[in-house]
């Protein structure tokens, strides 16, 4: 089975408004392992993985967000995701 790994960092209105419980949420529904965490700019970064279709749908609902949010962009590139992570953990600030 094929797995993609991204990278991405949110802008926007996407901490203080359950960013991160909301990118939680929705990679456990689509099977994509990872994490996610606050940043100190005021943005959000994930790195996920999963099968094509799955990462498809999580970067849609990074796009959307939950609905107190306010995505501006969203900025994609590869990276890897730890062994060690089984399934999507919500990380410290960084």
């Amino acid at each position: 089975m094929t797995v993609t790994a991204r990278r991405f960092v949110v802008t926007g209105r996407v901490q203080g408004v359950g960013f991160r419980a909301f990118v939680a949420r929705s990679a456990s529904r689509l099977a994509v392992r990872g994490w996610v965490r606050n940043r100190v700019d005021g943005s959000v970064e994930a790195c996920a993985e999963g099968v094509p279709d799955a990462m498809e749908a999580f970067e849609t609902a990074l796009r959307t967000g939950p609905s107190w949010s306010r995505v501006d962009s969203v900025h994609s590139e590869s990276c890897t995701v730890d062994d060690s992570v089984a399934g999507f953990e919500v990380r410290s600030t960084r």
